[in-house]
């Protein structure tokens, strides 16, 4: 089947367009940290978790992280951020699968949702997962919307460690325990740095594209060559700080199984480190690649500590 005919929305299915919006291959971003705070109550607090919360805390996470997803996907095209001959996004509005107001709606209902799901926690765990909840949905609609903008003015590297790694732990840990124990926050930077990364390959791709849309980016600001070094110091950085974390006694050396995620690490380096400015296409699916690094190595953090406890 041609090219043409696949991206013909008469010819798919409304469901498959969806979920090429909803970008899943980076779900690994919201999932794996609830995994880590399951893990953490687990180890820190057992028999205060409530497990039923879980599904509740997993499925709210998932959802801000698609509005997130849509809401960034409308803003973007609106700028004139993706274009047919950009990489970035889901590509369901630059080739005319969906409509934005479609796009955006659908953001605003995931979030709408996730919220009101999340309500269940405010019940149970009161206004620090409330507040905690308010962040991360502020954060996540206004990284591409006005008045912010955050990933327009370089600051969007910044916003996605603090949402996706301190803040979701934390929340997933305090909705699972009723407790904030702030430990789990330095365990939360090594999955943290993971996801920057998903977003910094992202941003490295797109410089080219991002210049001529007239915004500014961490990867724009530091030219090709930092960016090259950012993304080396994510990667080694999770992977160090994981040492640092059992020097500390914070976590148990079976955590150390991480280091069975280093081969593809070390490959996804090797592909940015070839990368040439004019020829973003030779990292096109790096952000995918590093994602599923993230989800290997956060699977293998969590399984570490569970074993852990275990033993």
């Amino acid at each position: 089947m041609s090219e043409t005919k696949q991206n013909d929305p008469k010819t798919r299915s409304k469901f498959n367009i969806w979920i090429q919006a909803f970008r899943p291959f980076a779900y690994s971003a919201s999932v794996i940290p609830v995994i880590l705070a399951a893990m953490l109550a687990l180890t820190y607090n057992s028999e205060g978790t409530n497990w039923f919360l879980f599904p509740v805390i997993l499925i709210c996470a998932v959802l801000f992280h698609t509005g997130a997803n849509l809401v960034s996907e409308y803003f973007d095209y609106k700028n004139q951020v993706d274009k047919p001959d950009t990489f970035g996004s889901s590509r369901v509005l630059v080739e005319g699968l969906l409509l934005p107001k479609q796009v955006l709606n659908a953001g605003i209902i995931a979030f709408a949702l996730g919220f009101i799901l999340g309500l269940i926690l405010v019940y149970f765990r009161g206004t620090d997962i409330l507040i905690l909840g308010l962040i991360g949905l502020i954060g996540g609609f206004f990284y591409t919307a006005k008045p912010f903008q955050f990933k327009y003015i370089a600051l969007g590297d910044l916003l996605i460690f603090i949402l996706f790694g301190p803040l979701l732990v934390l929340g997933a840990y305090l909705g699972l325990t009723g407790d904030l124990n702030y430990s789990v926050l330095l365990v939360s930077i090594p999955v943290g740095f993971l996801v920057v990364a998903i977003l910094h390959a992202n941003n490295t791709r797109d410089m080219k594209f991002d210049r001529r849309a007239k915004i500014k980016t961490l990867a724009m600001l530091i030219g090709l060559k930092g960016a090259k070094f950012e993304y080396y110091f994510l990667i080694f950085g999770a992977f160090l700080s994981v040492i640092i974390l059992i020097l500390f006694n914070i976590i148990s050396p079976w955590s150390l199984l991480v280091f069975l995620s280093l081969p593809p690490a070390l490959k996804n380096v090797k592909i940015i480190s070839n990368v040439d400015a004019e020829n973003p296409s030779s990292i096109a699916m790096l952000d995918v690649l590093t994602a599923q690094h993230h989800m290997i190595f956060g699977l293998l953090l969590s399984v570490g500590i569970l074993i852990s406890y275990l033993i």
